[in-house]
């Protein structure tokens, strides 16, 4: 067994990590199973490996320890996945009475050889799994159509079948009168997993000098696939995301126009789109770089300039008429954007006259 930096140099659980995406490393799995949940509380661990737990039936709660100390719940249920990169403190929890069913699957990566598929040669082919490599999050939740769930118990059962294979090559190997002692009554020779040693058992699994049934062919295809779709429903969360927060903004814009003549508030303006007020704000203001007050006084403003400009109404009305109810506040916000009073701003215009050409004879 090689030293701890044999092994840092040999292995790596992040599927973040700068190294995937320019050197070539395939997978290595470490854990593969399905369990049933019921009344289950666990205590925040870490682990080397990238860990991913999909909810087959029921509903479970996985906390999640952010780096600043912060603790943030993730509530999943079927059909539902969440992806937990290495060294990050997570714990999971399950109600009594509502149990949960998943598949779970941890993994790292290792040196391979050249030649085989490996994850750098695939985000240099395709752009959604390179956006997804570089934008590193200590956990993501995703709901699934299947396609993620079909994938993963298909390298489950390969992962299964490529182990047993190999148990039963050890045994053919083994001497004749050890396999003899091993023989039943019924004359079929059953499968012994291979035992770690108690040395090695209280290292880390990621650290274990363990056997490569991963090294398959079909292994490293379905997990690339497993990583395509995951950067897939990933790169459609955020498009339809941002599609989401686009409706909202203008939305919120329209009702902006439709209302600005009033007193409106933010509240006002959340309720018109059906969101909570801070969320609306937030998404406002990233999208627009504006906060949703500051753009309805743009508004406000730009309309009295060209109520100053091209009409007469009276300058003391002119407040009314953009929802600033105080004459006095409307004046020094029209000053604030414009540099110029009111009045000052109508003196230095020249109003727009309009007027119908003459008809020729």
């Amino acid at each position: 067994m090689g030293t701890g930096s044999d092994h840092t140099q040999s292995f790596s659980g992040s599927l973040f990590q700068e190294r995937l995406r320019t050197e070539d490393w395939g997978p290595r799995f470490f854990a593969y199973y399905y369990k049933q949940w019921d009344d289950y509380q666990m205590s925040y661990h870490t682990h080397d490996s990238t860990e991913i737990m999909y909810i087959i039936t029921g509903m479970c709660r996985v906390d999640v320890m952010m780096a600043d100390g912060s603790s943030e719940q993730a509530v999943l249920k079927k059909g539902q996945f969440i992806l937990l990169d290495a060294r990050v403190p997570h714990r999971l929890l399950v109600q009594d009475g509502v149990p949960c069913r998943m598949l779970n699957v941890e993994f790292g990566f290792s040196r391979t050889a050249s030649g085989q598929l490996t994850l750098r040669q695939l985000a240099l082919e395709e752009d959604t799994v390179h956006t997804f490599l570089i934008h590193a999050m200590p956990y993501l939740v995703l709901p699934d159509p299947e396609e993620v769930y079909y994938t993963m118990k298909s390298l489950v059962l390969e992962l299964d079948q490529r182990g047993l294979m190999e148990q039963r090559q050890r045994q053919e190997q083994a001497p004749a009168q050890e396999q003899s002692q091993e023989r039943t009554k019924s004359g079929l020779s059953p499968v012994h997993m291979g035992v770690i040693p108690a040395e090695e058992r209280t290292l880390h699994r990621e650290a274990r000098n363990l056997t490569s049934p991963e090294q398959g062919t079909l292994v490293r295809t379905l997990f690339i696939q497993l990583i395509v779709r995951i950067a897939r429903l990933r790169g459609e969360m955020e498009r339809s995301a941002l599609d989401q927060t686009e409706l909202y903004v203008k939305r919120t814009i329209e009702f902006m126009h439709h209302n600005m003549d009033r007193s409106i508030q933010m509240k006002d303006m959340a309720a018109a789109v059906n969101l909570h007020p801070g969320y609306l704000h937030r998404i406002f203001r990233n999208y627009m770089q504006w906060t949703p007050t500051d753009y309805l006084t743009m508004l406000r403003m730009e309309k009295a300039k060209m109520l100053l400009q091209q009409t007469n109404i009276p300058i003391s009305e002119i407040s009314d008429y953009v929802g600033v109810g105080s004459r006095q506040y409307f004046h020094m916000l029209f000053k604030k954007y414009t540099g110029k009073t009111p009045v000052q701003y109508r003196d230095s215009m020249e109003r727009i006259q309009w007027s119908y050409p003459e008809e020729s004879e």
